[in-house]
């Protein structure tokens, strides 16, 4: 087990409550908790170790990256709810506590081929969203960190180059298309397909201004962003985009600049993971 006491919602007691848990329910397990600096070294010495489970209490990041250096043939992970945001971990076993969704993994989980996307060699298990709104990403973090100045001159940044820099795109076959944002859903954490569905979920986001930019930030709190008429919606295994500059892009959370070209696709049997029987 790989405890990241330096995410979004973990506690430094974390790594003696989940000792104390794994204890209760029989399970024996040799638990981790790094600095962040040497997290991708112990992930890859846990990975090294082959254990049957890899347990990863941390952000969507370090799940994906968890998932990936185990493969299709590596140890199931279970990605427990550590982060910000956690949308693997509550696609995964719904939205519960770590110590119940570790229970619930350990106790009735079962094994499952989890499916992913691919942009320009980075996976993402999640969600990949390119353009302006990918922007706000360093802000939002350095908010997190308290680091309000900085949040404030990256946050100024972000609404400078936003509807500056539209993207074009072909989703397939399809026809040359602009938009302010694309956005490729993962078929398990999609709300609009079904989780075995062998495709992305892609949706153009094309906002004409300030005033329908806060509408669709609205309806995607509200959680009926799909609806919302400057949202166009398709299925699609692949997909190319393009931009005047290098585009900004967030891959399950993670900021990363792509080129002034990138391609997206559908990436089946990623790796493995536990989960929930009511969630499979």
């Amino acid at each position: 087990m790989i405890i990241n006491t330096a995410s979004g919602s973990v506690r430094e007691t974390a790594p003696a409550e989940a000792e104390a848990l794994l204890k209760e329910l029989g399970q024996p397990a040799a638990i981790s908790s790094p600095r962040p600096h040497e997290l991708m070294e112990a992930l890859q010495a846990a990975v090294d170790a082959k254990p049957d489970i890899l347990v990863v209490l941390a952000g969507d990041g370090t799940a994906r990256a968890a998932i990936e250096l185990c493969g299709p043939k590596g140890p199931l992970v279970a990605p427990l709810p550590g982060g910000t945001m956690n949308m693997l971990p509550h696609a995964v076993y719904g939205v519960r506590p770590w110590q119940e969704a570790l229970t619930l993994a350990l106790t009735r989980g079962v094994e499952r081929r989890l499916d992913g996307g691919e942009v320009d060699g980075h996976k993402f298990l999640v969600a990949a969203i390119l353009g302006a709104p990918a922007l706000w990403a360093p802000a939002r973090e350095a908010a997190r960190k308290g680091k309000p100045k900085i949040a404030l001159r990256r946050a100024q940044i972000a609404f400078r180059r936003a509807f500056k820099g539209r993207l074009r795109y072909i989703i397939e076959t399809g026809p040359r298309e602009k938009a302010e944002a694309l956005v490729f859903m993962c078929p398990l954490t999609s709300k609009g397909m079904d989780s075995h569905e062998q495709a992305l979920e892609a949706a153009a986001m094309d906002p004409a201004g300030a005033a329908e930019a806060f509408r669709l930030g609205v309806n995607a709190i509200l959680g009926d962003w799909r609806s919302d008429p400057a949202v166009e919606v398709a299925r699609c295994k692949l997909a190319r985009v393009w931009a005047s500059g290098g585009i900004p892009a967030l891959l399950d959370g993670e900021p990363v600049r792509l080129g002034s070209l990138a391609e997206v696709s559908f990436r089946p049997g990623v790796g493995r993971i536990l989960m929930a029987p009511d969630e499979a």
